[in-house]
C-alpha cells in the first residue's frame, strides 16, 4: 500500500475534540522552514506574537537554500539605480502581467510591484547584502558575486515591446559560490534563519506535519505532527501558515495534475511532496494552476542565445535569446521535450569549455543537408529553417522570432547539432492553494478558511503559469511576510 505522502488525496483534518492534549503551542505555527516560512516567522515576531516553525528535516533551508538566489525585485531599487537602470513599479507590473500568465493574479502582482523597493529594504535589514554591480552575460546564475542580472527575458521579444526592459534579478552577495550546490539561495536562507531565530522564533525539527486540527466551527486551531515515531499535537492560538513547498516530488500528484513533467528531474527536495496543498484541500481549499510548472532547458544560455533551437520537425519555435526557463516551458509543454540546438563551430568555441556544463555536439557535418539527415529530420526542413534565418541574419534581422541583433549572424560550416531530447529538464511546480494578498487560504464559497494561511510554492502566487527566475524567492519572502502579519493579527 502506498504511503500517504505518495498519494494525491486531500488530507482530512482532525477534530479538536479528538485531541487529548497539546504537547506544544504557539500563537502562530508555521509548517516548513524555507524562505516563505522564515519570512512569515520574522513578520509574526515583528508583531510581537509567539512563533513555532515545524520543519520535517534536521534543519531549515528547503528548496530555497538550493536556489541560485535570484530574488525578483524592481521598481527602482538602490541596486538598479547604482547600475544605471531606470525602473518603475508600472514597468515591472506590465512585464509580469505578460510574463507570468496565462491567468496572472493581478491583485498579487499589483501589491508586489508597488512594494518591491520596500521589500528590498526589508531584506537588507535582515542582513542580506546585494553588491551594486550588474552581470551582463547570458547565464542561469552569475558565477561572480554581482548583485543584478536579467532573469526573465525582459530585454527580449515580445516583452521588450510591452514594457521598458530592466534587470530585476537581485542576488545575495556571496564569495566562493558553488553553482547549483551552494549559492545565493543558501546565503539568503542563512540571513533569514538567523533573523527569525534571533527575533525569538522557535524551531521544531525532524517533525512532519500530518494533519490540521479544526474546532467545531471549522477554524484551524493546530496541527498534528509525527516526530521520531511519536504523534505530537501542536496548538496554534492564532493561526497556522502552510509553507512546505510544491509537489514536484510527489509522483501521484504530478501524474494527476502536471503529467507533462512526469519523469523529469525534480529541482527541489523530497519535502516538495504537496503536503501543504493536500492539507488545505482537506478543508475544501481552492487550488489554481496545478498543471503549471517551470522547466529549465538542459543547456546553457551562452550557447543557446546565438544558436537555433529546433523541434523534431526541424523548425524553430521560440526566440533563442529569451529566458531559458521560458524556452524550457515551451519545449516541455508544446514540443514534448523534443528539440535540438543547431550551431556552428564558432558559436561552440566562443563558450569556454568550463562554462559549457559538459555540452558536446551530437552531430557535426559540413553541410546543413548532411546535418539534417544525421539528425533524422524531414528532408528539406532544417535547410529551409537555416536558409531563412541566415538570409535575414545577414541583415541583422529576425522577422520570425525577433532575436536581438547582437545574437544574430548567419551560421556557417562546419555545422553542429546538440541533441536535447531525452535529457532531464529540471522542473518544479507552480500551482497551489489560492490565497488572498494577505496569505489567507481561500475556501468554499470564496471565503477565507479561518485560522489558515499559506505562502510560497504551496500557493499559486506571482508565477501563475509563466516564470522568471527569482519569482519564487521573491514571492515566498514577500507573501510569507504578509501571511505572518495576518496570522499574528488574529485574536488569540
Amino acid at each position: 500500500m502506498a504511503d500517504a505522502v505518495e498519494t494525491s488525496a486531500p488530507i482530512e483534518p482532525r477534530a479538536a475534540s479528538d485531541v487529548k492534549g497539546w504537547e506544544a503551542e504557539a500563537d502562530v505555527v508555521i509548517v516548513g522552514y524555507g524562505c516563505a516560512g522564515a519570512s512569515a516567522a520574522i513578520a509574526a515576531r515583528e508583531s510581537g506574537v509567539d512563533v513555532l516553525i515545524v520543519e520535517r528535516t534536521g534543519a531549515g533551508g528547503g528548496a530555497s537554500s538550493m536556489a541560485g538566489g535570484e530574488i525578483y525585485l524592481g521598481g527602482g531599487t538602490p541596486v538598479q539605480k547604482a547600475c544605471g537602470f531606470d525602473d518603475t513599479p508600472q514597468a515591472m507590473f506590465d512585464f509580469l502581467m505578460a510574463a507570468t500568465g496565462p491567468g496572472p493574479n493581478e491583485a498579487k502582482l499589483s501589491v508586489y510591484c508597488d512594494k518591491s523597493v520596500e521589500h528590498f529594504e526589508w531584506l537588507v535589514e535582515c542582513g542580506v547584502v546585494f553588491k551594486p554591480t550588474f552581470y551582463a552575460a547570458p547565464c542561469w546564475e552569475p558565477p561572480t558575486d554581482d548583485g543584478l542580472v536579467y532573469t526573465g527575458g525582459e530585454n527580449a521579444w515580445p516583452f521588450s515591446e510591452i514594457a521598458p526592459p530592466a534587470p530585476r534579478g537581485h542576488i545575495p552577495q556571496m564569495q566562493n559560490k558553488r553553482l547549483m550546490e551552494k549559492s545565493g539561495g543558501w546565503m539568503l536562507m542563512k540571513h533569514l534563519s538567523a533573523t527569525a531565530e534571533g527575533a525569538g522564533a522557535s524551531v521544531m525539527t525532524d517533525a512532519r506535519v500530518a494533519k490540521l486540527v479544526v474546532d467545531a466551527g471549522g477554524r484551524v486551531v493546530g496541527t498534528i505532527a509525527r516526530r521520531f515515531g511519536e504523534e505530537i499535537a501542536i496548538r496554534a492560538r492564532r493561526g497556522v501558515i502552510l509553507a512546505s513547498g510544491g509537489f514536484a516530488a510527489n509522483p501521484d500528484m504530478v501524474s494527476r495534475h502536471a503529467p507533462r513533467i512526469a519523469g523529469q528531474m525534480v529541482l527541489g527536495t523530497d519535502g516538495d511532496d504537496g503536503t501543504s496543498i493536500r492539507l488545505g484541500q482537506g478543508l475544501g481549499a481552492a487550488v489554481a494552476h496545478l498543471e503549471a510548472s517551470e522547466a529549465a532547458l538542459p543547456s546553457v544560455p551562452s550557447l543557446v542565445y546565438p544558436s537555433l533551437l529546433v523541434n523534431e520537425h526541424g523548425q524553430r519555435f521560440i526566440n533563442e535569446d529569451t529566458y531559458c526557463g521560458r524556452i524550457g516551458q515551451a519545449a516541455v509543454f508544446h514540443q514534448q521535450a523534443k528539440c535540438s540546438l543547431v550551431l556552428d563551430e564558432e558559436i561552440f568555441e566562443s563558450v569556454p569549455e568550463a562554462d559549457r556544463w559538459g555540452a558536446r555536439p551530437t552531430w557535426v557535418c559540413a553541410t546543413v543537408e548532411e546535418l539534417e539527415a544525421e539528425m533524422g529530420l524531414p528532408s528539406g526542413a532544417l535547410q529551409a529553417t537555416v536558409e531563412l534565418y541566415n538570409r535575414h541574419a545577414a541583415d541583422g534581422h529576425d522577422p520570425v522570432f525577433h532575436k536581438r541583433p547582437e545574437y544574430l549572424r548567419p551560421l556557417k560550416s562546419p555545422y553542429g547539432g546538440v541533441q536535447l531530447t531525452g535529457l532531464p529538464y529540471a522542473v518544479f511546480t507552480l500551482g497551489g492553494l489560492v490565497t488572498t494578498v494577505n496569505g489567507e487560504v481561500v475556501g468554499p464559497g470564496g471565503l477565507p478558511i479561518q485560522g489558515l494561511f499559506a505562502a510560497g510554492r504551496a500557493t499559486s502566487g506571482i508565477p501563475s503559469w509563466g516564470y522568471a527566475s527569482g519569482t519564487s524567492l521573491g514571492d515566498g519572502t514577500f507573501f510569507g511576510r504578509r501571511a505572518g502579519w495576518a496570522a499574528a493579527a488574529v485574536p488569540g
